[in-house]
């Protein structure tokens, strides 16, 4: 039977740094670090902060993604549904109908095909950076440079005109807004739907040489999977990438020997992207998995039922795994970090957000060597009212 648990605390979020994990994160790490905490629905669950437990729930099968089992860690205007996922949602899947959708979108992902894509990344780069530089000495990185580069890369790699992805956007900014309310998300979700199905309609009718156009030609899959499957790569395909690379240009604003040393030697990009990553942790809410069966990790049985959240930015700080895990260090081995998930649900696209990341920041501060932020450190607006953590602007200038 289930233990009853009393007064647990919710899913800490409040942060005292832009860059640094809530401090109650640190502290339960530290003495608790596979805790109770309640969910907004009453649930009594667990919430995990060490890497080794989250690391171990995320590659273990007896917990589940699927939709049906999950609890929202936070309050949302609209309660995700406990209905099994729509087909094709695959991230709220388990095997083996994950594998089934996930093989399909493999092949694109691949490091042969992702080489392929470089040249055409730094085009892009170029040109936004070409953009910048034509428009004065001030700007808000987040729009000129950080949004578009993304934007761009997946709308070609699916097959959108770039035209077209403006209303999609407004539409997932919507949708990943805490604050939203319920007409607007209501709103938001017929409009996303209708674009991705008119997008598919015209991939079957029409298609080309893209992404999506492979998928619609393959007669098992129903419009409704290739919906739900679009959705998923368009959305994740920019927004974690775009967060990424303004929330990362606006630490090493702030960390300038460190900023100073990746000027020094840009083969030391590799190292700074991971550290980023690790670093910032931009998936900050969740994720969420639900036991299938009583499982015991680290001496601690998580009982059948439960849904446990997993707190990756504490996780990516544990001491246990990185030494001095709070200093931002490009020149520290990140190897290991949890900010792309791990096991079965893995990000797909993380060597083309690690490509993306790698190419835009060398040459950003290769163009722009004196870029510094036009407004005090401590007066950037960060996201934290947003499921994808970043900025919601980022104002810098050069001469």
């Amino acid at each position: 039977m289930t233990e009853v648990v009393s007064n647990a605390p919710p899913l800490p979020t409040a942060r005292t740094s832009p860059f640094d994990p809530p401090e109650p994160l640190k502290e339960l790490r530290q003495q608790c670090p596979i805790s109770h905490m309640t969910f907004p629905d009453g649930h009594v669950g667990r919430l995990i902060t060490n890497h080794a437990a989250a690391r171990a729930v995320l590659a273990d099968s007896r917990f589940s993604s699927r939709q049906e089992l999950l609890r929202s860690p936070i309050s949302l205007p609209v309660p995700e549904p406990r209905v099994p996922a729509d087909p094709g949602n695959f991230i709220r899947m388990d095997p083996p109908e994950q594998t089934r959708y996930r093989r399909l979108l493999m092949s694109q992902f691949t490091a042969r095909r992702l080489k392929q894509l470089e040249p055409r990344i730094a085009e892009i780069v170029d040109g936004r950076l070409d953009a910048m530089a034509g428009s004065g000495t001030r700007a808000d990185l987040l729009q000129v440079f950080a949004l578009p580069i993304p934007s761009q890369v997946i709308c070609e790699l699916l097959g959108v005109p770039y035209a077209d992805r403006e209303q999609f956007q407004r539409d997932v900014a919507t949708l990943l807004n805490m604050t939203s309310t319920v007409e607007a998300i209501v709103a938001a979700h017929r409009s996303a739907d209708r674009f991705v199905e008119e997008l598919v309609l015209d991939k079957r009718a029409q298609p080309a040489g893209d992404l999506l156009s492979s998928l619609a030609a393959l007669p098992e899959l129903t419009v409704q999977e290739l919906k739900s499957m679009a959705f998923l790569l368009f959305s994740a395909g920019y927004e974690t990438t775009a967060n990424m690379l303004a929330l990362g240009t606006y630490a090493l604003l702030t960390e300038q020997d460190q900023l100073a040393a990746l000027k020094a030697d840009p083969a030391l990009v590799d190292g700074a992207v991971e550290e980023l990553l690790r670093y910032l942790t931009i998936i900050h809410i969740g994720p969420v998995r639900t036991a299938l069966e009583d499982v015991e990790i680290d001496g601690v049985t998580i009982h059948k039922g439960e849904s446990v959240t997993l707190s990756l930015s504490a996780a990516n700080r544990d001491p246990a795994k990185f030494e001095e895990p709070d200093r931002f260090d490009i020149k520290r081995s990140a190897s290991g970090h949890l900010a792309f998930g791990h096991g079965a649900h893995q990000c797909l696209g993380a060597q083309l957000a690690r490509m993306e990341m790698r190419i835009a920041y060398t040459r950003l501060f290769q163009r722009f060597p004196n870029l510094r932020l036009a407004v005090p450190a401590d007066e950037v607006e960060v996201a934290a009212d947003m499921t994808i953590y970043g900025v919601h602007r980022l104002p810098v200038r050069w001469d």
